[in-house]
């Protein structure tokens, strides 16, 4: 408990279960104000000698909120999201910020479901005729799920629970995650297979990935012509994963049978979307989370996470710091940025197929607790995998769902550097990958220094492009040619060979990204085994 003060005060800012507000009243020496509905203004009276604050979507906390709010240690999201925090005010005041990822993993899986359900029989339609006085019995035939093929795309939490219903159901089920292992799939009845499999095999379709780069408009009109004629397709994840344009396309020209959304790319849909008028697509007001259950456990869940925060206990759930003291975190900052480079770097390296993670720690290394940069390693590694639902805090939980082992060593080898981390992943029925990186100069600066057996040296910074090529003459005038026709400015360069005239590694750290022509023309080239755009 904090101390020198008769009463830590926690602000209700939004309304959330009153359960979980009588739990926080019934700690000793925490004193409770419900404030819901409150204007920026109130708030920013509200918060001036607040401890804590519990907010569901409602209330903004703003870097003003942050800047009036000295006493402020903790910022509880009851829900997922925290576009409403200013994380980045809150990270340089020392604040921590929760949230509740897995609160509503049970509703949204039975949303999904309905949605499915509703796709297969015409609930909405009947519903609707009915009460205009109509019997359209003939008219208002649906399918059947029994038997029935349904891919998941995307297979954390939720697609898991979804799965777990179609089985049930006696549907076949196909799961397409680039990071599933096979014990998990194996384990919850479901074949694990590429998302072409899944676009060319199934006859439903679901949607349960983050919003992110490689996942924006990932079902657009290539991907529904790949499909089968008559798909039914759902998305209660985020919105943007499909293309809305494309669907309503699809949908228009009966290629997709039947569809269901929940999640739009922007809330609330508007009046005019041509959304509202495409043929058999059941449309719901994002209500994933919106069950009682769900809302009580969120409620709940970031009232116990609060507490134990004020007590000195335990961080579940932090968006935006590891659980440990001010000090430790000071001290591993660079370790711990590097780690979390290295880890970012490999992630965007290494194949899907990962069945462990391994962190070898060398040198100085050895004497301090690693922990911190172990999650950092863990957190950008999965990155690419989880979008920005991945924090130093889940990450090791995020792995074992996924089925990836992960192993930490304190080796006492020789090694080149005084401190020196090593990240390798091994791969099923494939070659492994590894990099290496270390901290360089009196402001430490975080240097990569090997990459498969390599040894490089370039800053662990910006844009990289990562190249395995044949050692033989004229291939860095072709990249620095390729490069410099497409206006990209070279910041860096490290090259490395084992043995002369075999495979070598090239790293060009760049200003910008180079266009997709540039990059098509670096893997275009025959000298050219493996071209990799990575950001760290």
């Amino acid at each position: 408990m904090v101390r020198g003060f008769s009463a830590m005060k926690i602000l209700v800012a939004d309304k959330i279960s009153p359960k979980g507000v009588a739990f926080l009243r019934q700690q000793p020496g925490f004193e409770v104000v419900e404030a819901y509905g409150s204007s920026p203004e109130k708030i920013l009276e509200l918060v001036k000698d607040v401890h804590a604050i519990a907010v569901r979507s409602e209330t903004k906390v703003t870097r003003e909120v942050f800047a009036a709010a000295p006493l402020l240690k903790v910022v509880g999201r009851a829900g997922v999201g925290v576009d409403n925090v200013d994380v980045d005010a809150a990270t340089e005041r020392g604040v921590v910020v929760m949230n509740t990822p897995g609160g509503n993993t049970i509703a949204t899986a039975e949303l999904t479901f309905t949605h499915i359900l509703c796709g297969a029989r015409p609930i909405a339609q009947a519903v609707a005729s009915m009460r205009a006085g109509n019997w359209d019995r003939k008219t208002l035939s649906g399918v059947e799920l029994f038997k029935k093929t349904l891919g998941i795309i995307g297979f954390g939490r939720i697609g898991g629970e979804v799965a777990k219903r179609a089985v049930a159901f006696g549907m076949r089920v196909l799961a397409y995650d680039p990071y599933l292992a096979a014990s998990r799939a194996k384990a919850l009845q479901v074949e694990a297979v590429s998302l072409d499999e899944i676009l060319a095999q199934a006859d439903y379709i679901t949607v349960h990935m983050p919003l992110t780069p490689e996942t924006e408009n990932m079902l657009a009109a290539a991907a529904f012509e790949k499909m089968k004629a008559g798909v039914r397709v759902f998305n209660c994840a985020r919105g943007g994963i499909i293309n809305e344009d494309a669907l309503v396309a699809a949908l228009k020209s009966g290629k997709v049978a039947a569809a269901g959304l929940d999640v739009y790319p922007s809330e609330p849909l508007a009046k005019d979307s041509p959304l509202r008028s495409a043929p058999n697509l059941n449309l719901t007001p994002h209500l994933g989370a919106s069950t009682k259950e769900a809302q009580e456990s969120v409620g709940i869940e970031i009232a116990e996470q609060i507490a134990d925060v004020l007590n000195g206990g335990a961080i579940r759930n932090a968006v935006n710091m590891p659980g440990i003291d001010a000090a430790t975190a000071a001290a591993l900052a660079p370790y711990t940025d590097l780690g979390a480079k290295l880890g970012a770097l490999l992630g965007q390296l290494a194949p899907r197929q990962v069945t462990r993670l391994r962190a070898t720690y060398h040198g100085k290394l050895n004497g301090l607790d690693t922990n911190p940069v172990t999650r950092a390693i863990q957190a950008g590694f999965l990155r690419r995998a989880a979008g920005d639902g991945v924090n130093v805090v889940n990450a090791p939980v995020v792995l074992q769902r996924l089925g990836i082992e992960f192993e930490a060593v304190n080796s006492d080898a020789a090694a080149d550097y005084t401190e020196l981390i090593q990240v390798e992943v091994d791969v099923a029925g494939g070659e492994g990958v590894s990099v290496r990186g270390t901290l360089i100069g009196k402001n430490n600066q975080p240097r990569v220094v090997g990459i498969n057996g390599h040894e490089v040296e370039v800053a662990a910074k910006g844009k990289l492009l990562v190249l395995e090529n044949e050692d033989r003459p004229g291939i860095v005038g072709l990249i620095g040619t390729i490069l410099g026709n497409d206006g990209v400015n070279i910041a860096d360069m490290s090259l490395s060979r084992i043995s002369k005239g075999g495979t070598a590694c090239t790293v060009v750290r760049v200003d910008h990204e180079p266009s997709g022509k540039a990059r098509d023309e670096i893997k275009g080239n025959p000298a050219i085994k493996s071209a990799r755009f990575v950001q760290l």
